[in-house]
């Protein structure tokens, strides 16, 4: 076996290790917008539901309001109807007045009734309400302890991709530049797992059977092996570890 190509192998797996994890810490800070602006919105949504519901409540009382001007109203119709009584001279007369005077009380009736539904609305929106605020400031309060624990993260995960990108220079400085470029002409071509194992003849990138010869060939690390399918840059398996994977 030739160590110089094994060594150059192990550089690679170390340096795709490592933009390995720049894009995964990449991928969940640039998710951390998205889940604030998630808790933004779902409180938002539930202010929004109070909110409304306090509408409703106004609504009901203008309602309210008008009805019972309108019950003052029918109130002062019936006081002059009850005067209006006492001065017909005619059974026809007084038929009509009373019947007036019925039909006044009637719609007063309906419109007490209206009263009551709102009052009763009000007091059941009102409850409602009671149990939405003390289910906005829980919500709150979760949420506030979420984003706590987001920023904190996402701060651990800016400091740790730091060490990362100096870590990916410093890698980068040892690789050969041909095999970088190498490398680097393979990832255009199928994404960022560029060095895969074989195991049991089996290439671990595409799962898909080495020829023997060419398996055969690879044990003597004289010279940098491609899969034939998926060309992707491959190695047997060189530490038990890997055996296990």
């Amino acid at each position: 076996m030739s160590p110089p190509i094994k060594g150059k192998i192990e550089d690679l797996i170390k340096l795709q290790g490592i933009e390995i994890e720049i894009g995964t810490i990449k991928r969940q800070l640039g998710g951390v917008k998205q889940k604030l602006d998630e808790f933004d919105l779902k409180l938002g949504s539930f202010k929004e539901k109070i909110e409304v519901d306090l509408t409703i409540i106004e609504d009901n009382k203008r309602k309210y309001r008008s009805l019972e001007s309108d019950v003052q109203t029918n109130d002062s119709k019936i006081e002059k109807s009850r005067e209006k009584l006492k001065s017909v001279k005619t059974n026809k007369e007084y038929q009509s007045s009373l019947k007036e005077l019925d039909d006044i009380k009637e719609m007063t009736s309906k419109i007490e009734d209206e009263m009551l539904q709102c009052l009763e609305s009000v007091e059941s929106i009102e409850k409602d309400i009671e149990n939405k605020k003390n289910e906005y400031e829980n919500l709150t309060e979760i949420t506030e302890k979420e984003k706590t624990i987001i920023n904190r993260e996402s701060d651990q995960d800016k400091v740790r991709l730091n060490q990362l990108d100096q870590e990916l220079n410093e890698i980068k400085k040892i690789v050969d530049p041909d095999l970088l470029d190498k490398y680097n002409m393979v990832k255009g071509k199928v994404g960022i797992i560029v060095v895969a194992f074989v195991k049991g003849s089996v290439c671990q990138g595409c799962n898909m059977n080495i020829p023997p010869q060419m398996y055969n060939e690879m044990q003597r690390f004289d010279k940098l092996s491609i899969c034939p399918h998926c060309q992707r840059i491959i190695y047997p398996v060189i530490s038990e570890e890997e055996e296990t994977d």
